[in-house]
């Protein structure tokens, strides 16, 4: 009797029980089966980021400094000019393993999965990582691993009065004027899936900003994919060209006429 691949182990672990091997139709027909199931779990994350838009707001009332690259700063300064800011706690301090050569691991997973930057703030939105090291740290951190995000050193009791003085998080944040008010958080697991600039788009209190989400009235959007560049582009064009309008035209309607479909 032929031994099949999976049951072949060497390394006296249990052998693999891999699912039926099917022809192109049944596998298209079950990829067609779990993908309404996929649709119906994506509409529950737009609901739920509809909800999350929603969330009421709690005022900052403390003046929080940090150590800056240039100098001391303020919670205000980190949002760089622009109307939302994310600050993820990592852990990179004495005590943390891998001190002084490295942050945490899982700290330095998440910190590998950033998206490109530009694309976040052209959605008036900055991300920002604060850590209890000082800056010639950070610096040196920074530079040896390719990390390019703003990030700060933490000097007062921040960590402990946003829930991220244990553990790791994302919290989330809005100004109006010289107000800042707290508007989310993400930590555990939640915290796995950040990095593309959806996910963090997703967990703040203007969203993506596209006019096919469920915001609140009065709430800034503009058609999907318009507002998508080169990073290295943002700056140098003020409104989208014309032939990209064309080309992402034909996508959303693509895409609207297919999701139609499944719904139907």
């Amino acid at each position: 009797m032929t031994k099949s691949p999976e049951n072949d182990r060497k390394d006296g672990q249990p052998a693999m029980h891999r699912p039926p091997i099917v022809s192109p139709q049944a596998w298209e027909a079950a990829r067609q089966q779990l993908l309404v199931k996929e649709k119906a779990q994506m509409r529950a994350h737009d609901a739920l980021a509809a909800e999350r838009r929603r969330m009421p707001w709690m005022a900052v009332e403390q003046a929080y400094a940090f150590a800056g690259p240039t100098g001391m700063v303020s919670l205000l300064d980190l949002f760089e000019g622009r109307r939302q800011l994310i600050i993820y706690r990592a852990f990179f301090e004495p005590g943390v393993f891998g001190w002084p050569e490295h942050a945490c691991r899982g700290c330095s997973l998440g910190a590998d999965q950033v998206a490109h930057l530009a694309h976040l703030n052209a959605r008036d939105t900055t991300l920002a990582y604060a850590s209890r090291a000082p800056q010639a740290d950070i610096a040196r951190l920074k530079a040896r691993m390719g990390w390019k995000m703003p990030w700060y050193t933490i000097i007062d009791s921040f960590d402990a009065d946003f829930g991220v003085a244990e553990w790791h998080g994302h919290n989330v944040f809005i100004h109006d004027g010289d107000r800042i008010f707290r508007t989310y958080f993400i930590n555990s697991r939640g915290d796995e899936a950040m990095g593309t600039i959806w996910s963090y788009l997703d967990a703040t209190p203007l969203g993506r900003q596209e006019t096919w989400e469920d915001s609140p009235e009065g709430y800034p959007q503009s058609p999907p994919y318009k507002w998508w560049n080169w990073h290295n582009n943002y700056a140098a064009e003020a409104s989208p060209d014309q032939k990209w309008v064309e080309v992402s035209d034909a996508g959303e309607a693509a895409f609207r006429n297919r999701d139609a479909g499944a719904k139907a």
